[in-house]
């Protein structure tokens, strides 16, 4: 088995039993290889750990649940995904979220800040075979029913500076960067990750000046900071504006092409 295959093997195991005990051990033996080799090709390949995946993605879940089925409580949904209690449960959700699991919920939108993350590209330009592969898949019959409508494809600048100082600072950038695309947003616009720092919002308008207008905002609040353990650290994104080009809508294609607009505009 190759590194890729194992990769794959490996998100395909976790992903599977999420709502199951998931350790490194298990999903090593799962892929017939050692945990500290699992361990050292996935923080290699994602810059995380198997288990920072784990919880990132049963936080992305339960984030889904809170919003789509309001008559289930926090415990219930806390224990769905291993949870013993509502306060182990909120803790994580805090620390993935920035808040908490019920102030989440009164917010009423969803948004797929840690989505499945898939094996690296095999082939392709350099540019994206240094992304973080991730699978936005679940929200192709959006793109479909939007086609015609606009993204802003936003990135973060100089993320790697903030993540020397504390991967913590990082996943703080990530959440600031999600919270400005998110308050210019309106009600029916999706927000949803596309790579490591690249996110994108999907509009529901074919107005091209109405996503001009929202990528001005979001870059409006450029240099603002994030404050991490007492230290102001600016904050600052790429946005741009496209739209698929093309007779028929494949996602492949139109995951390309929203990185693409990013790269573009830098």
């Amino acid at each position: 088995m190759n590194n890729l295959e194992l990769l794959a093997d490996a998100l395909a195991y976790m992903e599977e039993n999420l709502c199951e005990t998931i350790t490194a051990e298990a999903a090593a033996r799962n892929c017939f290889c050692s945990k500290s080799c699992l361990e050292k090709l996935f923080r290699s390949v994602y810059g995380c750990s198997v288990k920072e995946y784990v919880i990132k993605r049963r936080m992305t879940k339960a984030a889904k649940e809170l919003i789509q089925n309001p008559e289930k409580s926090v415990l219930d949904i806390a224990l769905s995904y291993g949870y013993q209690s509502h306060e182990a449960f909120t803790r994580a959700f805090e620390q993935s979220r920035g808040c908490s699991p019920t102030a989440f919920r009164s917010r009423n939108r969803f948004t797929d800040i840690f989505p499945r993350l898939q094996k690296p590209f095999e082939k392709g330009d350099a540019y994206m075979k240094q992304r973080k592969p991730v699978d936005i898949s679940e929200l192709y019959d959006l793109f479909l029913e939007r086609r015609d409508c606009y993204f802003i494809c936003c990135d973060i600048k100089g993320l790697v500076p903030i993540n020397e100082i504390s991967v913590k600072a990082g996943d703080l950038a990530i959440l600031e960067a999600v919270r400005r695309m998110e308050s210019f947003a309106a009600e029916d616009d999706i927000v949803f990750r596309i790579g490591g720092d690249e996110f994108a919002l999907l509009t529901n308008s074919r107005d091209i000046s109405y996503a001009r207008r929202l990528a001005e905002l979001i870059t409006g609040r450029n240099g603002e900071t994030i404050c991490f353990e007492g230290r102001e650290i600016p904050l600052s994104l790429y946005a741009t504006v496209t739209r698929f080009e093309g007779k028929h809508l494949k996602y492949d294609e139109l995951f390309v092409q929203l990185h693409q607009s990013i790269l573009e505009s830098k």
